[in-house]
């Protein structure tokens, strides 16, 4: 059975809130190791506005912040309630790369593995999907840490 957590627990394990929470939903999770996230992508996305009004594409930035966003989920699930107070600050993106576009319609499953964790830095390799189609990719790294440091 897979492990899932709603839209309400990731509210309560993070700060991010509409219209930059970019994930719904984690759709399977195992802590110290990975997890898959799920962003509905909308036409009624705040950033379609802008980009780009003749052809509405999801910005990569904001792919590779749902990326950052599932990654520190998994590590606020590993940590428990001790990490509870604490946000998982993003300090570094390696090799990124946009192989498709992300449009209206689209489900994106944002799949998150554990490369390393030493302390309080964690690194992830990531895998943005649609329809099982790579669309991007990154390897992440993000630190937790009180919020008043």
């Amino acid at each position: 059975m897979k492990n899932i957590i709603d839209i309400e627990k990731i509210i309560s394990m993070m700060p991010h809130r509409y219209p930059f929470l970019l994930i719904d939903r984690l759709i399977d999770i195992k802590n110290d190791e990975y997890a898959i996230g799920l962003k509905n992508v909308t036409i009624n996305e705040p950033f379609f506005v802008g980009h780009f009004p003749g052809k509405k594409v999801m910005p990569g930035v904001l792919i590779v912040e749902s990326m950052a966003q599932t990654s520190g989920a998994l590590v606020v699930s590993s940590f428990g309630e001790e990490a509870m107070g604490k946000l998982v600050y993003f300090m570094s993106i390696d090799k990124a790369r946009f192989r498709k576009m992300v449009v209206p319609g689209d489900q994106l499953f944002i799949e998150v593995k554990k490369k390393q964790a030493r302390k309080l830095v964690w690194k992830f390799d990531c895998l943005a999907k649609v329809e099982d189609k790579i669309v991007a990719e990154a390897t992440i790294t993000a630190m937790i840490a009180d919020s008043n440091d």
